[in-house]
């Protein structure tokens, strides 16, 4: 169990933060699905819908932007196999 927070910071601290979790979480459950539904049918229309998810991700932090534009670059190559 966690210790509680005594001083008044910490406890306001605390509520941001639980506010941050949940907006954190929000974002990155979009992210997770607009990848999953991109694997699953590749096409420019989910590719543009993944980039904006992936790229909203990347700039609250929530990713690294490195990881962001290795995602970017492995979906997009599942594009241009499909169109070959």
């Amino acid at each position: 169990m966690a210790a509680m927070p005594i001083t008044k910071g910490a406890i306001r601290k605390l509520r941001a933060d639980k506010r941050k979790k949940e907006a954190n979480l929000r974002v990155r459950v979009v992210l997770s699905e607009t990848i999953r539904n991109m694997r699953k049918k590749s096409t420019a229309v989910n590719l543009k819908k993944v980039f904006k998810a992936i790229d909203k991700a990347a700039k609250r932090g929530i990713v690294h932007k490195n990881k962001a534009a290795r995602i970017k670059s492995r979906l997009a190559r599942l594009v241009v196999a499909k169109r070959s």
